[in-house]
């Protein structure tokens, strides 16, 4: 099951929650708005109050060094919720959350959230889980980062991003809205001149191939061969 799905989980429709059908057009306009392609949902230091649920579009999560280097941490997509910190404590945002396209999105504030957890008991379990799979990613690039070169970071973040949110189409795997080399390189700590060489090293051997709208891999075990430890 891919990231994507996670609010099928226990069969909770968190976009029913969030944004329920049967919501009155005075309080849709309070809870969903449309935010255009590199507009910011919020900034580091703004008050932490609210949870937001991606209807549509995608959303950068990141942060900026203290020389104003953005550091990506996340790329979200339809049906993932982000800003789940506001529960457990976050006063103010450490992180910015940007539109990387037209984007639909839904929120709650806390105390409505605290609402709503008591209305629906599965609903702590999935935000759990959600703060559950966080740690485990950053965890998993903290060993990455330590322990593999810059060749597997790159190669590892593909084969994560295809086992998340690729389609099977016979025996090859498509991802759909492929990100920038950039972005790419902001995610695994590399530069976007060695993701452009390893991208055109792995089609050369014609394990995949790529355009600015989609990832296609052709063979998806000897991609992750190309892993080093």
């Amino acid at each position: 099951m891919s990231d994507q799905a996670l609010w099928y989980l226990d069969n909770i429709n968190v976009n029913g929650i969030f944004c329920p059908k049967k919501m009155s057009d005075s309080l849709h306009s309070d809870h969903v708005k449309v935010y255009k392609k590199n507009e910011y949902v919020y900034l580091p230091a703004q008050s932490s109050d609210k949870i937001y649920f991606i209807t549509k579009g995608r959303v950068k999560i990141g942060t900026y060094s203290d020389t104003g280097k953005e550091i990506t941490k996340a790329i979200l997509d339809e049906g993932q919720v982000f800003g789940e910190l506001a529960l457990i404590g976050e006063d103010k945002r450490r992180d910015f959350a940007i539109a990387m396209e037209k984007s639909e999105i839904c929120s709650v504030t806390t105390d409505e959230m605290k609402h709503l957890i008591k209305d629906h008991s599965g609903l702590s379990l999935f935000l759990m889980k959600i703060v559950g799979s966080r740690v485990l990613e950053v965890e998993q690039r903290l060993e990455s980062l330590v322990f593999k070169d810059s060749r597997s970071r790159i190669v590892e973040y593909l084969v994560d991003m295809v086992k998340k949110k690729g389609e099977r189409v016979g025996y090859e795997w498509v991802v759909r809205n492929f990100i920038t080399h950039q972005e790419i390189a902001n995610l695994t700590a590399t530069s976007r001149q060695t993701v452009t060489t390893v991208l055109n090293e792995l089609r050369t051997n014609n394990l995949l191939t790529f355009n600015r709208k989609r990832l296609l891999v052709r063979d998806l075990d000897a991609l992750m061969a190309e892993i080093k430890s």
